[in-house]
């Protein structure tokens, strides 16, 4: 049964072009690696293309980009993850200077996993989004 879970919508302080620039070639994750909590990812590694992640206990997840609209979206799939999942960034311009974001995950997830993943995957949906809007685009 599909799942979707979305963040919240995110004012960045920078324009939508240079937000997908920056989000749409994953070398650009240099700039939050800082940011990212050992204990909560471990075996943090990615390519213009897809970032492979070790998540406790979930155990590892790698994704790649299926899709780059620009300049509004950017769509991964899971390559390796327990869940098959997909995700996405969309990003609408708000002012010149100012854009919008949200991240989306739709997964297939039985009632009962559904049941165990659904705070931690909404609460993880957050953080993702807080890590973006802080990035210097």
């Amino acid at each position: 049964m599909e799942s979707k879970f979305e963040s919240s919508i995110r004012e960045i302080a920078a324009p939508q072009q240079a937000v997908y620039d920056t989000l749409s070639n994953l070398e650009n994750l240099e700039k939050v690696r800082d940011r990212v909590p050992e204990d909560k990812l471990k075996d943090f590694s990615f390519d213009r293309d897809s970032l492979s992640i070790s998540v406790p206990p979930v155990g590892n997840i790698r994704m790649r980009i299926v899709e780059r609209e620009e300049p509004k979206t950017i769509k991964f799939e899971a390559e390796q993850s327990p869940v098959p999942f997909n995700f996405w960034i969309q990003l609408l311009p708000v002012t010149e200077t100012t854009s919008k974001m949200k991240l989306t995950i739709k997964a297939d997830l039985n009632p009962f996993i559904k049941g165990m993943v659904a705070k931690p995957l909404q609460e993880g949906l957050e953080k993702i989004a807080d890590a973006l809007q802080m990035v210097k685009y």
